[in-house]
């Protein structure tokens, strides 16, 4: 099947939604950024700028942004839902209405909690198995594609052409999209990398080094193969842009949301005050932590990284024993 592009939605006006909507704006596509919030929308329609969210990047006149589901998915040929893990089956719910079987991108990373779906398979349960859905991950901070930085991912789905035609559309000369069969194995990488940020922020935060970063991110990618393995992702995806690439990434970046969260809480600060500090940005590797270590308990999957996590976040425990009790484990 030949896929035509010429409109293009993009779901969610966060960084990433919104760093995509520029790249494609300015391959000459007509892009419709929807935002959740009115206001929202409305100030990066008039400014051509998402200023809480990507602030200097100005977008193209070919992007408009809208809160209108129904006018951002009218006519389009692709759809990209960058919107967080928690709210993404809310979104595929809206985009259920105004589904024309245009191709549809995740490019989120978590897993949903209690049903442990990855976020293609959230797509297929609400849009049917006919629909044609792929995965876009790897390490690739917003702030950096937006700015024109050299960048390599990766796109996933069991369809080649759909994936050929989405690689080809995204695309440009600093950024370079590989196409693989392995959605599963994405998804997961891209999940469980969240979780190895967080922990590396803590080192950050009580002053370690590049010793102890480099022990849990060993670890952490231990972690990633087992549960990944589970899941049948190759070896080729975990040791590639999508795992390893992406794990070193976000474990070491000042861009990285999840490694932030990390250092503040070990900092003293609470989840409270580290969100209002975020000014609205998610952090996704804390709810992929609850769904991460739920799946892995009730499947006898030992994960002691995503389970000294679990216990920092939602069980109080003391964060300086934590990171002992993981460094006592290498």
């Amino acid at each position: 099947m030949i896929f035509k592009m010429q409109n293009i939605s993009v779901i969610g006006a966060g960084s990433w939604g919104t760093a995509l909507a520029a790249l494609l704006g300015e391959k000459g596509f007509n892009v419709r950024l929807w935002a959740r919030r009115e206001e929202l929308a409305n100030e990066i329609e008039s400014k051509k700028e998402n200023a809480q969210y990507l602030p200097g990047i100005k977008l193209p006149a070919s992007v408009t942004a809208g809160s209108s589901l129904k006018n951002s998915l009218e006519n389009s040929q692709m759809v990209i839902v960058a919107v967080p893990s928690e709210f993404f089956r809310a979104a595929i719910k809206g985009i259920k209405p105004y589904f024309r079987n245009q191709l549809v991108v995740s490019a989120a990373k978590g897993i949903e909690h209690v049903t442990f779906m990855r976020m293609s398979q959230v797509i297929e349960d609400e849009l049917g198995r006919s629909a044609k859905i792929l995965a876009l991950s790897g390490p690739n901070h917003a702030e950096e594609v937006s700015r024109k930085m050299p960048t390599a991912s990766v796109i996933a789905g069991k369809d080649k052409a759909a994936c050929k035609t989405a690689a080809e559309t995204l695309t440009t000369e600093t950024f370079k999209l590989y196409q693989l069969d392995d959605v599963a194995g994405v998804e997961i990488c891209g999940a469980m990398k969240n979780i190895a940020a967080l922990s590396t922020g803590v080192c950050d935060g009580l002053g370690f080094g590049d010793n102890a970063k480099a022990s849990i991110m060993t670890l952490a990618l231990m972690e990633m193969n087992i549960l990944g393995r589970h899941f049948g992702a190759k070896r080729g995806t975990v040791y590639g842009l999508a795992g390893v690439g992406d794990l070193i990434a976000t474990c070491t970046s000042r861009h990285s949301r999840n490694r932030l969260v990390g250092e503040q809480l070990a900092k003293g600060k609470t989840i409270a005050e580290i969100k209002n500090r975020m000014n609205g940005m998610v952090a996704e590797g804390i709810p992929t932590t609850k769904s991460i270590y739920e799946y892995g308990r009730k499947n006898k999957i030992e994960m002691q990284l995503t389970k000294q996590a679990y216990e920092v976040l939602f069980m109080k425990k003391d964060i300086k024993t934590a990171i002992s009790d993981l460094l006592d484990l290498i």
